[in-house]
């Protein structure tokens, strides 16, 4: 069983800054693929960063420059750093871990709401 718990999400003014975490626990092959997606009423769950063997990094365009992603192995932590927010940035952010058996898991989900 593995698990994903996000934490930090919250209420932050245009502009302003967040920084999310994914604890990963339970019986993990890889720590290899991890990434935050995220979703707003109507629409699919998009990628937003991605995080990969060797640390390579992913970005949508739309948060390019913007966000970082990173992570700690050690600790089984990745960390979403979201920088010079826009309203268009609010949405419920996801953590996803891919797994070498093909197995995909995901957290329950942070709400992140930009507004003034």
């Amino acid at each position: 069983q593995v698990q994903l718990v996000e934490s930090g999400g919250g209420l932050v003014q245009p502009g302003g800054s967040l920084r999310l975490s994914c604890a990963a626990s339970g019986s993990i092959l890889s720590f290899n693929n991890m990434g935050w997606y995220r979703q707003t009423p109507g629409n699919q769950r998009g990628l937003v960063a991605a995080i990969t063997t060797g640390a390579s990094t992913y970005y949508a365009d739309s948060v390019k420059g913007r966000f970082t992603i990173s992570k700690d192995n050690a600790k089984r932590t990745v960390f979403l750093q979201m920088n010079s927010l826009k309203p268009e940035d609010t949405a419920v952010y996801y953590c996803h871990l891919g797994q070498p058996d093909g197995m995909d898991y995901w957290g329950k989900g942070t709400l992140v709401t930009v507004s003034s």
